[in-house]
């Protein structure tokens, strides 16, 4: 069998976010609801900013007779200074103290961040309160106190290096003055002089904080927003985890990937599938458990592709657990061929749990034991269901031959790979036109292993909602290892609102299979 389940990742994807929407759908609701309650509960706070300009200029070091460097480098180290020279120091106590709003200096240096614009000599001082005037007054407040220190801080560094340099002109003689050095000196004591003359510093408020109109905090909309993505992605966590926890199957196309074979058709769940089971006085219509017929010819139906390449005359139906409905599908499938006018026989090949007799309310003995074991003829263990109901008229009756399995033996395996057996379906194969022969759960019981090579097609069936992955990788792998003729799958147990889900929208076109 080929391996093509990448080709239906996507699928199978889709099929599981439409199976667990309502998981889907309750993270969405539930972390959106929780977004939107937390930030509406939360006390609205306001941002002002105000914007400082430091004169990156580096007089002092002109003054000096230094060489000033101009690399983006310097230019990256220089706004860390300015941002730090704005964080350091006593402004946050002296801004509290200024204040007097109850602030503390723990307190403003809480609400006061500093910042630095790219490729700019700006500072931004930001504050955060709970008011728009209290945001605006640190803001103002600490960036002014900055300033007016950093300006005295100048003041008097201009002042100390123009009284060393009149210190070294008064150490110079009149001709020294009057030469190249003296000369200099007296250029830098007027630029110092100069510089300690001005009203301003190195840094000055470009822009003071304004009152911000709206708070900054908490973002409705955007908290709202964020807690639906997270709760759609949560949500999506959740579901691919349980998908990847519970390796129940759910949707006929995972059958189809995980066997690497076309899907013949679904049985929908009907309770009428499973309550015909007892002996009482029914007709031999009422006893087959037809609730559901239009599936099992649909089934029958994509059989005859398989009639390509040689004819399809006995097939093996097989599942992986019990509970899987293979009986149902053998006993339906039989009947669907039978009532289309062939002459079929169903065989029931499960020596050790069988129940087609019990199904079709038929005798238990003989059958298929009794022939193996030369008991009863082939004649003597065939019954016939009469497929007719009552009052039709038919140029020819339509029926159905049934070999129930008979008393259970105590070697049910050697039974069935004995060359009786081989005989047997040679033989039925060439007296009716079709033989369906229903088995036991390979993955429980090895019995239904030597017919596999004995029939001209088998078909898998498997419940959904209650085969595993992993079981039927493990059918796959026992089928591929015998050559197994795999014609297609079945799933059992198909639930849906609409009367033909289960229809062509689910079942592949069977291809012509060669062996």
């Amino acid at each position: 069998m080929d391996s093509d389940e990448p080709s239906v990742d996507l699928s199978l994807i889709v099929a599981a976010l439409r199976r667990r929407a309502r998981l889907i759908l309750l993270c969405f609701v539930v972390a959106t609801g929780i977004a939107f309650a937390i930030s509406k509960v939360q006390t609205n706070e306001y941002t002002a900013t105000a914007s400082l300009l430091f004169s990156n200029t580096q007089v002092a070091e002109q003054v000096a007779g230094l060489q000033a460097a101009a690399s983006p480098d310097t230019q990256q180290s220089l706004q860390d200074t300015d941002v730090g020279l704005a964080e350091i120091g006593d402004m946050a106590a002296k801004t509290a103290h200024r204040l007097r709003s109850g602030l503390t200096e723990r307190s403003v240096t809480d609400r006061v961040s500093v910042s630095a614009e790219s490729d700019t000599n700006l500072v931004k001082i930001s504050a955060v309160a709970s008011s728009p005037r209290l945001a605006a007054a640190i803001a103002n407040t600490y960036s002014s106190i900055f300033v007016n220190e950093q300006e005295s801080v100048g003041h008097t560094y201009y002042a100390a290096a123009l009284a060393t340099v009149e210190k070294q002109l008064s150490s110079l003689t009149p001709s020294q003055r009057g030469g190249a050095a003296g000369l200099a000196l007296e250029d830098r004591a007027l630029s110092l002089s100069t510089l300690a003359a001005l009203p301003t510093g190195a840094v000055q408020i470009a822009a003071p904080a304004k009152l911000p109109r709206s708070p900054s905090s908490p973002k409705v909309l955007r908290n709202t927003l964020a807690g639906a993505v997270l709760g759609l992605l949560l949500g999506l966590a959740l579901v691919f985890w349980v998908e990847r926890t519970d390796q129940r199957l759910r949707e006929p196309s995972e059958f189809e990937a995980l066997y690497g074979r076309p899907l013949l058709g679904v049985i929908p769940e009907s309770p009428a599938l499973g309550r015909r089971r007892g002996t009482g006085n029914r007709s031999a219509q009422e006893r087959l458990p037809h609730g559901e017929p239009e599936a099992f010819q649909l089934i029958r139906a994509h059989l005859r592709y398989f009639n390509v390449d040689r004819q399809l005359r006995t097939l093996l139906v097989v599942s992986a657990s019990p509970g899987d409905g293979k009986t149902t599908l053998s006993v339906n499938l039989a009947a669907a061929a039978a009532q289309a006018g062939a002459r079929v026989l169903l065989i029931d090949a499960d020596l050790r749990r069988p129940s087609v007799a019990e199904e079709l309310a038929l005798a238990p003995d003989p059958g298929l034991v009794d022939v193996l074991i030369s008991a009863a003829s082939v004649r003597e263990a065939t019954q016939v269901v009469d497929l007719d109901e009552a009052g039709e008229q038919h140029s020819a009756a339509r029926s159905l031959a049934v070999m129930v399995a008979g008393a259970s033996p105590p070697n049910p395996t050697e039974l069935l790979e004995s060359h009786a057996m081989s005989s047997l379906l040679g033989n039925c194969a060439d007296s009716y036109d079709f033989v369906v022969v229903d088995s036991s759960p390979i993955l429980a019981v090895p019995d239904a292993l030597p017919l596999l090579g004995e029939v001209d097609g088998v078909i898998v069936v498997g419940r959904l909602g209650q085969d595993r992955r992993d079981e039927s990788r493990r059918l796959r792998q026992v089928l591929e290892g015998t050559n197994s003729p795999v014609l297609g799958v079945v799933a059992n147990g198909f639930r849906s609102r609409r009367p033909s889900a289960y229809g062509y929208a689910y079942v592949a076109k069977a291809q012509p299979v060669k062996t």
